[in-house]
């Protein structure tokens, strides 16, 4: 089997080539594929992108670039695309999460233990490190809406580190741009009665000052789409 490793990247020409570094240190248990969507970054992202590509690990590594920023969302719909694995993840580029913990996240996947497994940052953490007060308020409330409108039992729905079986995202119609990726494919998941596997993770937030671009909407934005989805027809 193989693994994709799909890394969104908008404007962080400060942390890029270190995470992909990291990324490609890692021992995976199965081959894998690494592709870098450079959401039209305004620095010089896309060109540290290109010579990664063209210097280090092109065998492995694939770039694209979408022609207008769109989003989190807009950018992971573009690298579905072009995978070429069995399982997919979601890699953010801003050094909060490990890379060296994919590999646990995918051991029970390759093993036929489950479908899709989720790394929680809140499995084994109250209050995850560097995660601000408003963050976390939204992360819980977030993830206490899914359970309610979904009947699960989740620790963390907005998870960047979501892996999940390729073939079940053929039958899955993803309509975000931005963060809402994360409501949006849990509650298709949720929906199609996917048993989601959480296992606890790691985690280094950093701030807004430090270049996250999470904000007060994508709060709103994802709880309609929880709504949404919850309320419509299965997409396929």
């Amino acid at each position: 089997m193989k693994l994709s490793i799909l890394i969104p990247v908008f404007n962080e020409q400060s942390t890029i080539e270190e995470l992909v570094s990291r990324v490609v240190a890692v021992q995976y248990p199965c081959l894998y594929e690494v592709l870098l969507i450079d959401d039209c970054s305004q620095d010089r992202t896309f060109e540290k992108l290109e010579r990664i590509q063209r210097q280090k690990h092109g065998h492995v590594i694939s770039v694209f670039r979408n022609s207008v920023n769109m989003g989190k969302g807009a950018a992971i719909r573009q690298g579905l695309k072009h995978l070429t694995g069995d399982i997919v993840i979601v890699q953010d580029a801003d050094n909060e999460y490990d890379p060296d913990e994919i590999p646990k996240l995918v051991e029970p996947i390759l093993a036929g233990q489950a479908d899709a497994v989720y790394g929680s940052r809140f499995k084994e953490a109250w209050h995850p490190e560097g995660m601000g007060f408003l963050s976390w308020a939204a992360n819980r409330t977030l993830t206490t809406l899914t359970n309610v409108l979904y009947r699960a039992r989740l620790t963390d729905m907005e998870t960047c580190y979501k892996a999940v079986r390729a073939s079940l995202l053929d039958d899955i119609e993803l309509r975000c741009n931005r963060f809402d990726f994360e409501p949006d494919i849990t509650a298709q998941l949720l929906k199609r009665k996917i048993d989601i596997l959480e296992l606890p993770v790691t985690y280094l937030g950093r701030s807004a000052e430090d270049g996250k671009k999470v904000r007060a909407r994508d709060f709103l934005q994802a709880v309609w789409v929880l709504l949404r989805d919850r309320f419509s027809r299965i997409q396929s």
